[in-house]
């Protein structure tokens, strides 16, 4: 039974046994900020389980993506040396939400096994914890499984209820025993059964988890029984598609094998030969290849931090061990088509998305085949010392050199190392890393508040509702980084206030400018940073009176500046919301600059956007716009903001408590100021869209009077460039297309014209060729020439002199072209690259090309005759 059929097979069963089918979640978890990847089945139902959410069915059944290459759950340094772990794997699970319990969790799995899966019922064990006697029970009273193949396992780590058998959501919360079935390969397979001191060979091999959800764990570690009592159940496919295809090896079943065959190919076209289909490093990139596709198909794309880091390693794992196999140019991303035939039909998604994960892969490599050669010459000299000295751990500085300079994680280089049975000095990496890191805040240009030591009452911020608070009482003032008891004009100072209704940079957002003016003192706020969490420091020169603690103000935020910075900030939600519905799921937020005169968002795509993605997002934004929607802010909880559908910020620490802002059709955590209602923004208008970095896309946006000003500012360039082609500006497209077409006929006429002139003048060279022992050497200057015409010439010459060596120069500008031709009779002696630079030398320049044509450039047009003149002596030492 193929990998397809037992998943199809598994589902099907459970649905008639009244399970909702659901489809797999990502594994990148939309939901959870603080889960890396989805690593369990459970995982798009913890809601469900903790009473959170409820959903319209009491059953259901799925097959998840799951990947374990990061954080607690991290199987990478095993794949490709045993034979069942996996960076990415699918788990067949079947759910209960408070409807059937122990019974019927267990009936089913047999009945599926035995019955659907034909597993011969003698060779199925299974484990249950120690004191769950009902499990017990009713694998032996009732589905008749004998005692001796029913084994206990009591608490064998360390502590009450930490056991195998028994399972835990956290410290706290909803827990419970499980049991585990067993399948026996036979006595042919070394290993004991589950419990035993040999239980981790390989004859005994667990195959399915139940576990049974029936207590709450609180905090004093009281287990108190659930009203509801729920099933989470999980099976890998592929671990039940080896015992079910009677292989040992996963790698071996269906699927692998397929992947597997595609991966040596890939690998044979980029160099590789004589490659053992049995070889690990075919095993590594096989795997590799589900666990980056399926990561890039939820949106992330490979970088330094977070998931990217995570998808990087991964990627770069797979193609070091291509390398290792000859691979010398990319490879890895022509197995995605292979893969979209094998799993496309079960994930449509994948297919779908199939181009722009070929193409985030191939980027990948093409970055890291600019270094690996070289880190690897690097990694395999350090490895040649050590085993000449004895040593068994490489130095952390080497390892974090391949790390900083040459793209290698620190876990490709110790798997390397692995190779040769040797380590990595961890913490000599940890050590380097730590001062390179310390080294760049050292270097970086930071703000007056930066290291400022404040312990006094938090700021209470009213700039949501006012631009001015009448009394704000002055709590810390500090110059030059100090903390002193009073500026005076003509100060730069920082200001505390306890009050404030300036917002402190924070999320993209700028500070405020504005004013704090009294009786006697006038300070110009120059922009507002955060101290601490809670702290504002207003930046500013005080340029009349003085700021002493204790001083009231009236604080007032430049209105003009502030109303510019929300519209730009509420258009960016829009704006991300609408990247989203024209590029797709897979845009994330990567960075974001908000200040008055425009936007900058940085996000997650591969390609640079089309005009018409372009048009499209501003149409949809502008339509928000017109609506005129009412923004709303409110302050939940952030499993309230979870279950609304805000969006979420991987990475972005959030409390307990959040704020959430609804503009338009778009809801997402944010702090930030914003429009009352969209209209406020007045018009969108994207003016830049670029590339930053590998997979990362920037567009600028205006709003507003800026908008305006930027739509005026093309409108006066049109008109200008309309006038001086003398068109009017409906006419411009047609009329610049003739006039370029224009410029074309007389560039192509003057490269003619150009043409004879050289011929003429080549003509007029032959009678300077000069015979040395039998080949024509001619050195001259050609006037007027470019490389082009160079070339031409120097092709006639040869033919004409039938055995020659010869030089062509052009100067223009102070800067000299050169050109160097050897017949194909004469290339045995003389060589066209090496004559070329030697006068490429003499006049500031180098050069190379073929033996018989190359070309050069230099610098020093005065040295030119002397170099030519020397031609003839260089080459009479050759012949």
């Amino acid at each position: 039974m193929k990998a397809a059929e037992i998943r199809q097979t598994y589902l099907k069963f459970f649905e008639s046994k009244g399970h909702t089918i659901v489809s797999s979640s990502p594994v990148v978890p939309g939901d959870d900020p603080t889960l890396l990847f989805t690593n369990a089945g459970m995982n798009q139902f913890k809601d469900v389980f903790l009473g959170f959410d409820k959903r319209p069915y009491s059953r259901a059944t799925t097959a998840q993506k799951c990947i374990r290459a990061g954080g607690k759950h991290n199987d990478l340094d095993n794949v490709g040396y045993t034979a069942r772990h996996h960076t990415f794997f699918e788990m067949l699970g079947n759910f209960s939400f408070g409807d059937y319990f122990k019974h019927d969790a267990i009936s089913y799995a047999w009945e599926l096994l035995t019955q659907h899966f034909k597993l011969p019922a003698d060779k199925l064990w299974v484990t249950v914890y120690s004191e769950d006697d009902e499990a017990y029970e009713i694998w032996n009273k009732v589905v008749g499984v004998p005692a001796e193949r029913i084994v206990r396992i009591g608490d064998n780590k360390g502590g009450r209820y930490m056991s195998d058998n028994f399972w835990m959501m956290g410290d706290t919360g909803p827990c419970g025993p499980c049991t585990e079935i067993f399948f026996d390969h036979g006595p042919d397979v070394a290993g004991g059964p589950p419990g035993s001191p040999d239980e981790d060979g390989d004859r005994y091999i667990e195959i399915w988890n139940n576990v049974f959800m029936q207590f709450n764990r609180t905090e004093d570690g009281v287990m108190h029984k659930l009203p509801k009592p729920s099933v989470d159940t999980g099976m890998g496919l592929e671990r039940i598609a080896a015992v079910l295809q009677h292989v040992h090896s996963n790698y071996e079943i269906d699927l692998f094998v397929a992947l597997i065959a595609a991966s040596k190919a890939a690998v044979e076209s980029a160099g590789g030969a004589d490659i053992d289909p049995a070889s690990p490093s075919l095993k590594v990139i096989a795997d590799h290849i589900r666990a980056c596709s399926f990561t890039i198909v939820d949106g992330v794309i490979p970088g330094n931090e977070g998931r990217g880091y995570v998808l990087r390693r991964i990627a770069r794992r797979a193609i070091r061990h291509g390398y290792k196999l000859g691979a010398r140019t990319p490879f890895f991303h022509k197995i995605v088509a292979e893969l979209v035939n094998q799993m496309g039909e079960a994930y449509p998604e994948l297919r779908q998305a199939q181009a722009r994960v070929t193409e985030v892969i191939q980027q990948e490599e093409e970055r890291f085949f600019q270094t690996i050669e070289r880190g690897m010459e690097i990694l395999e000299g350090a490895l040649a010392a050590m085993e000449a000295a004895g040593a068994k751990q490489l130095d952390g500085e080497t390892a974090f050199k391949l790390h900083d300079t040459y793209g290698f994680p620190v876990d490709l280089t110790a798997d390397v190392c692995r190779e040769r049975g040797v380590t990595v000095d961890q913490a000599g990496f940890d050590a380097a890393m730590a001062r390179q890191r310390e080294q760049a805040r050292a270097a970086g240009k930071f703000k007056m508040a930066a290291g400022l030591e404040y312990s006094g009452v938090p700021t209470a911020f009213h700039g949501y509702e006012h631009l001015v608070c009448e009394t704000s009482k002055v709590v810390a003032v500090y110059v030059d980084g100090t903390s002193v008891p009073e500026a005076q004009a003509g100060d730069d100072a920082v200001i505390v206030l306890d009050h404030t209704p300036f917002y402190a940079e924070s999320g993209g957002q700028v500070g405020d400018a504005g004013e704090l003016r009294n009786g006697t003192t006038r300070v110009l706020v120059e922009d507002t940073m955060k101290i601490q969490a809670d702290v504002f420091g207003h930046h500013g020169r005080v340029v009349e009176g003085s700021v002493k603690v204790g001083d009231a103000f009236v604080a007032k935020v430049d209105a003009e500046r502030r109303a510019k910075t929300v519209r730009n900030h509420s258009a960016t939600h829009l704006m991300h919301k609408a990247l989203r519905e024209v590029l797709g799921a897979h845009v994330q937020q990567k960075g974001s600059l908000v200040t008055p005169e425009r936007t900058r968002f940085d996000f997650a795509h591969t390609a640079p956007m089309t005009a018409e993605e372009i048009r499209k997002v501003e149409a949809i934004v502008n339509a928000e716009i017109l609506a005129n929607a009412q923004a709303k802010a409110e302050v939940m909880g952030i499993d309230d903001a979870q279950k609304s559908g805000a969006m979420m910020l991987f990475g972005e620490k959030y409390g307990d408590t959040v704020r959430v802002l609804s503009i338009g059709s778009s809801k997402e955590l944010c702090g930030g100021t914003h429009v009352k209602a969209t209209g406020d923004i007045g018009l969108f208008k994207v003016v830049v869209e670029s590339g930053v970095a590998a997979g990362i896309r920037r567009i600028e946006a205006v709003t507003g009077d800026n908008a305006l000003a930027y739509l005026q500012g093309l409108e006066s360039t049109v008109g200008q460039v309309a006038s001086t082609l003398k068109a009017a500006p409906s006419e411009l497209e047609h009329r610049v297309s003739a006039v370029l077409e224009q410029v074309r006929t007389l560039e192509k006429e003057v490269a003619a014209l150009k043409g004879k002139l050289a011929s003429a003048q080549g003509d007029e060279l032959l009678s300077q060729a000069v015979d040395v022992k039998g080949l024509k050497v001619l050195a001259a200057t050609l006037e007027g020439a470019d490389a082009k015409t160079l070339r031409e010439t120097l092709d006639k010459l040869k033919d004409k002199l039938k055995s020659a060596a010869i030089v062509l120069a052009a100067v223009d500008g102070g800067k000299v072209q050169l050109a160097a031709g050897v017949t194909s009779d004469s290339i045995g002696k003389v060589k066209a690259g090496e004559l070329v630079n030697f006068v490429a030398q003499q006049v500031g320049g180098k050069g190379g090309g073929k033996p018989d044509l190359a070309m050069a450039g230099g610098s020093d047009a005065a040295a030119l005759p002397a170099a030519l003149a020397s031609v003839q002596a260089w080459v009479a030492e050759r012949v």
